[in-house]
């Protein structure tokens, strides 16, 4: 087992890097784009499934390449972590996550902490992340279970999707939510919305625990 301060590293520095793809994609896509929203979204899609890729292929086997607070708690819930270790992990998520974003400004010359202002709330929003983050952890979940050499792509490939079949371009993460609410950028959210955001994640979350509980039941049985 690796040691917990370890996999607290790994935790918070994955969440940074994952934040600083997704603030600094973003900021490049529009700075190139010329004014093109679909090719902004693009490359902050391919930008994030790649870094992804990469952070859960080699942080994955210290952590568990969590980085992402609904994450954890399914985990917990599932008795795969245990609960004092996964209320370790969430903190050091969400000071990776902010980390982050700070990280990003310094890179594009921008104020470090700026509140979002990128209107992101009602129902069809707030509908798309709980989509957004029942698949995520559902693709985690089943992927764990039965392709789990192929887990960095299936994460990947699916939150590369999820940015463009969800109307909220797939947050998926509370604690990435809540960073992104101190950017100003074509990644922001205003910090009023975030709270609808992180519900609906949740919800996602029970969603995806208890179909993945019906679906490898019926799988073992299958066995």
């Amino acid at each position: 087992m690796i040691p917990l301060p370890q996999r607290l590293l790994a935790e918070s520095l994955g969440t940074a890097l994952l934040l600083a793809t997704v603030v600094g994609s973003g900021v490049m896509g529009v700075a190139l784009a010329d004014g093109n929203d679909a090719v902004a979204l693009l490359a902050n899609a391919g930008a994030t499934a790649g870094m992804l890729y990469v952070l859960i292929t080699t942080l994955g086997p210290i952590s568990g390449a969590h980085f992402n607070p609904a994450v954890t708690l399914a985990m917990a819930f599932r008795g795969e972590l245990p609960v004092r270790e996964a209320a370790a992990y969430v903190p050091f998520q969400l000071i990776g996550a902010l980390a982050g974003v700070v990280l990003a400004h310094a890179m594009f010359d921008l104020d470090l902490l700026q509140p979002g202002t990128r209107v992101r709330t009602g129902a069809s929003q707030w509908l798309s992340e709980g989509v957004a983050t029942f698949g995520l952890l559902l693709t985690i979940l089943l992927g764990a279970r039965h392709r789990l050499a192929a887990l960095p792509v299936l994460v990947a490939a699916y939150i590369f999707a999820a940015y463009w079949f969800t109307s909220s371009t797939s947050f998926a993460n509370p604690a990435v939510t809540l960073a992104r609410a101190l950017t100003t950028t074509f990644a922001g959210i205003r910090p009023e919305d975030v709270l609808g955001f992180v519900l609906a994640q949740f919800g996602g979350v029970v969603a995806a625990l208890a179909v993945a509980r019906v679906l490898d039941t019926e799988a073992q049985q299958a066995d």
